[in-house]
């Protein structure tokens, strides 16, 4: 493992090693050497950080800054003190008592003018302090403001795009937390761009502490002239102060570069090269303004004469690769959706008229957020996770209409009054005055009120929900009554996957040695089709491994599966009393049912015209008093039964006696009677 490795792994420990070598920096003494290595790592650093600000980007790509920003400030500021104390300390001993650093900065860089010194250092604490750190907080305090005023904007689009199936729920998670990181990013940038503003306010004061305590301690205590004072304490602490700003002012451009750094796909120099070489009049301009410079009495002459002729070199070798670029723009930007983007067919999509779209487009995006809601509920009660709803608008609806289309095929439509409310009468509830109509979910008898009345309305004991209520519940039905028709092979094979992870030795005992990954598709497809949730797969695929070696039918599969599911099929009919309510067939019914499966599953006419009769005669009495009615007949006769209703009454639900736990109570209200 190399040096590299181990700082990546042990990131965390290199960091707090280097703040507390800050914090010894400040109180230990340093000597020269050690202060010369220290003020190379500094300024070695800001050209770090600022080449790493040219080539990101997005801001996000250096979220570390803002820390970053914090520990170098706290770094140069213990620098300054460290220095400060050698200046003070050995100050006396001449010009190279704080080190070569200080020392070059102060006499070569300055040419040993302590006067030139102190006006370059002014001049880029005046840059640092009022240009560029003032320039890049502002930027970072607008950018905070105005990404925070943006989110929930940004949200609500996550949301659409994730509802109408352009993004899965990973990609909306991993956008929801960029939109997050962004926010908390220019809001850190804000905050720090302050420590840059306070290090070159403690800079100016530094110097001024420098020259003018070292200048009464030199003369004072160390017997100085007054002229050798302030030259050797001035010099000293100029340089002190150069070799602490330019660090600073090379981090302060690059906190300006990151937080400008927004909108772009790539780094800022191939931005700049592509931007400015984009349009070769530019350079052609500015070529011709510097010729016309060049010609002006008392310029010189040289220098723009050869800038105009590199201007116009460099307009002329651009022209033909723009030219180029623009004859090629039209074939690569207009592209011709494929064929096959026409002949594909989306799982589910749902339709809106023109008036709902402030459904799904408005703030609060009602509608979108009941249809997130809706998948996280059916998968939670079906057992699978439905496909994402495709959402658009369709101008040959109603306004206020909406249909869902199954592949492309309409499974079911409704209508719903914007601005009013559904009240939805129980059997006790008083007549209301509103517009008289049908809850399309149950085809419950409604009325549609106005919102002032929907309190006065509720006191009476209707249910009162809203239009976005209305649409999510009908939905919600419309979706699980062609649930099993959504149930692909793939989705199978990812049920499959996820219990291999726990129980691999089931799957692979009986896929495909028993059962081929069609039939355990089509079994799980007659669950869903009488709405038997496909939650435990557990129990499923064991129940399959034990029959599967003496049946191949998916029907009788599915009975199979059932019993062995029966607890699971009692509790959703078992009422608040604990008993579960059923009818029961005559015997006469059972008898012809019977007979007709052991003739191959032949049922005469007269049978079913007879069977269909008895069963409209006994709901039409209202005899199971709200609660949902169940036919209880034998296990040979049930999925007969249920083949014969499924058209004309598809919401009954038709149990046999392996069905039911044996701890639940029955109560027989009922007999569907044979009458001749």
């Amino acid at each position: 493992m190399n040096f590299l490795s181990l700082i990546r792994q042990h990131g965390d420990i290199v960091v707090a090693v280097a703040v507390v070598t800050i914090l010894g920096v400040m109180i230990l003494p340093v000597p020269p050497f050690i202060l010369d290595i220290l003020l190379s790592f500094s300024i070695a650093l800001a050209l770090v950080i600022i080449i790493t600000s040219i080539y990101i980007k997005k801001p996000l790509d250096f979220s570390a800054f803002p820390s970053i920003l914090l520990i170098t400030t706290l770094y140069r500021l213990s620098l300054n003190v460290a220095s400060t104390r050698l200046i003070l300390l050995r100050g006396s001993e001449g010009i190279d008592a704080a080190g070569q650093v200080i020392k070059s900065f102060g006499n070569f860089v300055v040419g040993g003018n302590y006067a030139v010194g102190f006006t370059v250092f002014l001049i880029l604490v005046v840059v640092n302090f009022i240009v560029i750190t003032k320039g890049s907080g502002r930027i970072a305090e607008v950018a905070a403001r105005f990404t925070l005023d943006a989110m929930p904007g940004k949200q609500m689009a996550i949301d659409a795009d994730l509802n109408s199936g352009l993004i899965d729920e990973t990609e909306a998670k991993r956008r929801r937390a960029f939109i997050s990181q962004e926010a908390d990013f220019y809001g850190a940038m804000d905050g720090a761009s302050k420590f840059v503003r306070g290090d070159a306010i403690a800079g100016l004061i530094i110097t001024a502490i420098n020259i003018i305590v070292g200048f009464i301690i030199g003369v004072l205590q160390k017997d100085m002239t007054i002229s050798e004072a302030a030259r050797t304490f001035t010099i000293l602490t100029i340089g002190d102060g150069l070799v602490s700003q330019m660090p600073a002012l090379l981090v302060s451009t690059a906190a300006g570069i990151v937080v400008s750094r927004a909108g772009v796909e790539t780094d800022l120099g191939k931005d700049i090269s592509r931007q400015i070489l984009l349009n070769p009049k530019t350079l052609g301009t500015a070529s011709g303004v510097m010729v016309v410079l060049a010609l002006v009495p008392g310029l010189p002459h040289i220098p723009f004469f050869l800038l105009s002729a590199a201007s116009g070199a460099l307009a002329y070798a651009v022209t033909k690769p723009v030219a180029e670029e623009k004859e090629e723009a039209p074939g690569t930007v207009i592209q011709e959706p494929s064929l096959e983007t026409f002949m594909e067919v989306e799982p589910l999509t749902f339709e809106i008229g023109y008036g709902l779209i402030p459904l799904v487009e408005s703030d609060k995006a009602e509608l979108l957020n009941k249809i997130k809601a809706i998948r996280r509920q059916l998968a939670h009660e079906l057992g699978f996770v439905i496909p994402a709803v495709h959402i658009k608008d369709n101008l040959q609806l109603k306004p206020h209409e909406y249909s869902l289309l199954m592949r492309g095929i309409d499974v079911g439509r409704g209508e719903v009054m914007m601005g009013h409310y559904l009240a939805v009468s129980s059997a006790k509830a008083e007549p209301i005055e509103g517009i008289p109509t049908k809850e399309p979910a149950f085809g419950l008898p409604a009325y549609w009120i106005s919102e002032k009345e929907a309190e006065e309305v509720r006191v009476k004991g209707y249910m009162v929900v809203d239009s976005a209520t209305v649409i999510a519940t009908h939905l919600t039905e419309m979706i699980k009554a062609h649930a099993w028709e959504l149930l692909t092979r793939t989705e199978v094979q990812n049920l499959l996957d996820n219990v291999s992870k726990n129980y691999p030795k089931l799957v692979d005992e009986l896929i495909p040695a028993q059962m081929t990954l069609g039939s355990v598709q089509r079994v799980l497809q007659n669950l869903l089709k009488e709405r038997v949730a496909i939650n435990d797969r557990v129990t499923i695929l064991e129940t399959l491994l034990d029959y599967s070696a003496s049946t191949k039918d998916p029907e009788m599969l599915t009975e199979c599966v059932r019993q062995g599911l029966s607890r699971f099929i009692t509790k959703q009919y078992v009422s608040a009393a604990g008993d579960m309510k059923v009818m029961t067939l005559d015997p006469r019914f059972e008898r012809e049912l019977s007979q007709a499966v052991e003739a191959g599953g032949v049922v005469s006419p007269d049978i079913v015209s007879k069977l269909i009769k008895a069963l409209e005669n006994s709901l039409a009495k209202d005899a199971f008093k709200g609660a949902y009615p169940v036919i209880l007949c034998s296990v040979q006769v049930r999925r007969f039964l249920r083949k014969i209703t499924e058209r004309l009454l598809p919401s009954l639900s038709i149990l046999s006696n392996a069905d039911i736990s044996p701890s639940v109570r029955l109560s027989i209200i009922g007999v569907l009677r044979y009458e001749d």
